[in-house]
């Protein structure tokens, strides 16, 4: 898969072919050794009951019927061990068998909810990611003469997306980013991520200049949320996108930008990181009203063999054991002259083991290189 398509947190991994049968293994094991002890002890001994460990245990990883097999494989076992030790019509054996067909059926079915469950849960993560595809796509792997690598890192271990986005458009002189990252957590975030990208999707490829299209971006936060009697002052404190808008063209060694309020871009050059702090940033998208004019574009020199790092809030406040916060301008310098995807993969790896594997807040990394036009 490339890196798009190992954005985000998988699922819990299955056990594999081999690991599958070392499990069933062990029911048939305690079966076993159960038995071969029961049939040598002294009379007044009886270990029949431990018996039921063995659809005990394999309810806990295998399917109802599996989980029944294992059960009358042990009711087998007790009655042998009746037999050989005194007979199956004993009342102490009577007993012990029928608890442990009880018992067997109980877990049996518990295996059957339990498989229920796990379908209902394969069925709503494939639908999650199917959603996810549709609302955060992967970005290009080439625009014009850049390359270009993204990762979403989600912070919750079952989530797929968060309010995290970016998203990437060719127009006619060259390529149009967007990153950004909607207040809060949850379905909130998410509705104004997928409204933001919406918004860009529909506007971005059309011949307009950033401040026009921050405008556009501007009036679909919070759009599908708001109350008609909200003021529009409360509706902007409650939902808001910080944003990178920036347009990188194919034959002019720059990139135009308007920072709303984000995390600023790092520029790796010559060994050397290079933050591109905006001179006149604007409020986040949702809250540019309170500016009565309209964004400024700022310019800043991206070349042949520039690499440039967008990020959101979850990588420069991601924090170790220690509490410190990550060192990415740092790190990114000790990776110079590495490829755009390359770069990313060392940047997720570095991050999840300085956080210990767990981050506090979504992560979105996009890495642009640029290299020499084709031709």
């Amino acid at each position: 898969m490339d890196a798009q398509g190992r954005d985000g947190v998988q699922g819990t991994p299955r056990p594999s072919q081999h690991g599958r049968r070392l499990l069933m293994a062990v029911p048939f094991a305690i079966i076993a050794a159960v038995t071969a002890v029961d049939v040598s002890v002294p009379p007044e001994v009886h270990l029949g009951p431990f018996l039921v460990a063995a659809p005990a245990v394999t309810a806990s990883f295998a399917g109802p019927r599996m989980t029944a097999f294992v059960g009358a494989v042990a009711v087998l076992a007790q009655v042998l061990v009746a037999g050989v030790r005194t007979s199956v019509i004993d009342l102490n054996h009577m007993y012990q068998i029928a608890t442990l067909v009880l018992i067997s059926v109980i877990v049996t079915f518990f295996a059957r909810l339990r498989e229920r469950e796990e379908n209902k849960v394969t069925r709503l993560r494939t639908i999650a990611e199917a959603a996810q595809n549709v609302v955060q796509r992967p970005l290009p792997r080439r625009a014009g003469p850049l390359r270009i690598a993204s990762a979403y890192l989600a912070a919750e271990e079952e989530a797929q997306m968060g309010g995290d986005l970016y998203a990437a458009t060719r127009t006619a002189e060259g390529t149009r980013l967007l990153i950004g990252d909607a207040r809060g957590k949850g379905f909130d975030a998410i509705n104004e991520a997928s409204l933001v990208l919406g918004a860009f999707r529909v506007a971005a490829g059309r011949e307009r200049g950033l401040p026009e299209l921050v405008g556009l971006l501007e009036a679909g936060v919070g759009a599908a949320e708001a109350p008609e009697d909200t003021p529009r002052e409360d509706s902007a404190r409650e939902a808001f996108v910080t944003a990178l808008v920036m347009d990188i063209p194919d034959d002019t060694p720059v990139l135009h930008l308007v920072n709303c309020g984000h995390t600023s871009p790092l520029l790796l050059r010559d060994g050397r990181v290079v933050t591109l702090d905006a001179r006149d940033p604007s409020p986040p998208l949702g809250m540019t009203d309170l500016l009565s004019r309209e964004a400024t574009v700022e310019t800043f020199p991206f070349g042949e063999g520039d690499v440039l790092l967008l990020c959101t809030d979850g990588v420069v406040e991601a924090r170790d054991g220690s509490r410190a916060f990550y060192p990415l301008a740092e790190r990114l310098a000790t990776w110079a002259g590495e490829d755009a995807e390359t770069l990313l993969d060392r940047l997720r790896d570095d991050l999840r083991a300085y956080v210990g594997g767990h981050l506090g807040d979504d992560a979105a990394i996009v890495v642009v290189e640029r290299r020499a036009p084709a031709g």
